[in-house]
C-alpha cells in the first residue's frame, strides 16, 4: 500500500517553527506517512496536488506571520480549500500569558493567529494550534528586547528553557507530539 503523503510548508525567523516542524515530521514518519518537509524561506513549493494534508507553519512577530508562509496561502488559497489543512503558529508570547492568567489575551491571539487566517483564506482546516515558540535576544532589534527585557523575570517560572545564552525556548514538545498524533486520526476521519 503506497503511504500518504503530508507536506510540512513553514516560516520562521528564529528557529523554533523548523524544529517544531521536523518533530511533527518525525511524529507522522513513525505513523507511517511520507514527509516533505519545506522551509518557505529556502525553498518554493511548486505543486501541492499529491499531498493528503498539507500544514502550513509560521513563526509570529509583532502580530504577523512570516511573509513566506502568507505567501504559499496566497499562491495555493484555490488548491487547499479542497485539501484538508492543518495550520500551526509558534509564538514565545503564549506560554508567558498561560503563565500571567492572560487568557483573554490567549482567545484573542488565537483568532488572530488562526482563526482570521483560516478565513481570510477560505480555509476550513482539519486542526489549529499555537505552540511555544523562540525568543532569540542574540538577534531581535533593541526595541522589541528592550520590550522583552522586563518580561525576563517570569521566563523561567512560564518554562521556558535558556538553551543558550540570550535565546529562551517555551515549547512544550510532548503538546507537539500530540497533536501530530491527533492529525493522524483527522487524516482518515475527515472526508474534504
Amino acid at each position: 500500500m503506497e503511504k500518504k503523503k503530508v507536506l510540512i510548508a513553514y516560516g520562521t525567523r528564529y528557529g523554533a517553527t523548523t524544529s517544531t516542524a521536523e518533530e511533527l515530521a518525525k511524529v507522522l514518519r513513525d505513523e507511517g506517512f511520507e514527509v516533505k518537509v519545506v522551509n518557505l524561506k529556502k525553498e518554493k513549493v511548486k505543486d501541492i496536488t499529491e499531498y493528503e494534508l498539507i500544514i502550513i507553519g509560521s513563526g509570529i512577530k509583532m502580530n504577523m506571520w512570516t511573509s513566506k508562509a502568507k505567501a504559499f496561502l496566497n499562491k495555493f488559497s484555490p488548491e487547499l480549500k479542497n485539501k484538508k489543512v492543518a495550520i500551526f503558529v509558534s509564538s514565545g508570547g503564549r506560554a508567558l500569558m498561560e503563565y500571567k492568567g492572560e487568557h483573554d489575551e490567549i482567545s484573542r491571539i488565537t483568532k488572530k493567529y488562526l482563526e482570521d487566517q483560516a478565513s481570510k483564506y477560505d480555509l476550513n482546516p482539519i486542526s489549529m494550534t499555537m505552540f511555544g515558540g523562540i525568543w532569540d535576544f542574540n538577534q531581535m532589534g533593541k526595541i522589541y528586547r528592550k520590550i522583552l527585557d522586563s518580561e525576563k523575570e517570569n521566563f523561567a517560572p512560564a518554562g521556558f528553557k535558556e538553551t543558550e545564552p540570550g535565546v529562551y525556548d517555551s515549547r512544550n514538545w510532548d503538546e507537539i507530539r500530540k497533536w501530530a498524533k491527533e492529525l493522524v486520526s483527522k487524516i482518515y476521519n475527515n472526508p474534504i
